[in-house]
């Protein structure tokens, strides 16, 4: 199976207990993590629309609403996700300022400039083609947009490396082989994350992509990272 369609199915399987695992398994740090993202985004823009790519349950395009956008579009291949994101959004009466729809990350069905700000969380290791998937993030952002990539990281420093990993590797499989049924989703996880370009990796692969002005914070010890590069 193609890894496009490997990571829909599992996301599909997984969507009914996805939210209730990422904030179980983080200890609600992934709350965190996607505040100080959006504010790393207000120091730099103040964006009239926005795209959130990977938009899944649409935690990220929900966080986006403080910086007062006029418009937020999510995208995702995951039609389950997006159900439970949709179920999200109605929650809270945002259907005015969030639209959501089923579409693939690395063919954006979107003319070319449109976003001031393309973003994605804890989504890009699934790309199928992560280089790919960054050059249309910069086709559709405007001149002097900018885009956000949050994404899991590896921590460098012992012990907390160490700790880390035993956690990723042995417990959070365990957890979310238990509450979601799916032991493959949560062993895809840790596997997904050991493979993926970090760092000064990830920041040329933005650069080739044609982002310049590049940033990145690293959060809790390196677990997570945020991205930040511009179109100029």
């Amino acid at each position: 199976m193609a890894k496009k369609q490997e990571v829909r199915s599992m996301f599909d399987s997984i969507a009914w207990r996805y939210d209730f695992l990422n904030h179980f398994l983080s200890f609600g740090i992934d709350f965190l993590w996607r505040r100080k993202a959006i504010n790393e985004i207000r120091k730099r823009i103040d964006p009239v629309k926005i795209l959130d790519i990977a938009t899944g349950t649409c935690d990220l395009a929900i966080a986006a609403v403080r910086l007062n956008p006029e418009s937020i579009f999510g995208i995702d291949i995951s039609q389950q996700m997006l159900e439970e994101g949709r179920r999200k959004i109605h929650k809270k009466h945002l259907e005015d300022m969030i639209t959501i729809s089923l579409a693939d990350c690395e063919e954006l069905p979107f003319e070319e400039k449109q976003f001031d700000v393309t973003m994605v969380a804890f989504g890009v290791r699934n790309f199928e083609s992560p280089e790919k998937g960054l050059s249309e993030m910069f086709r559709v952002l405007r001149v002097g947009g900018i885009a956000m990539i949050l994404e899991f990281s590896r921590p460098e420093s012992f012990p907390f490396r160490s700790v880390y990993h035993f956690y990723f590797k042995r417990i959070l499989p365990l957890f979310g082989k238990l509450f979601s049924k799916d032991g493959s989703a949560y062993g895809y996880l840790p596997d997904s994350v050991s493979t993926f370009p970090e760092s000064d990796q990830f920041l040329a692969l933005m650069n080739k992509a044609g982002f310049s002005n590049l940033f990145q914070r690293r959060m809790t010890g390196g677990i997570a990272t945020i991205y930040i590069g511009q179109r100029n």
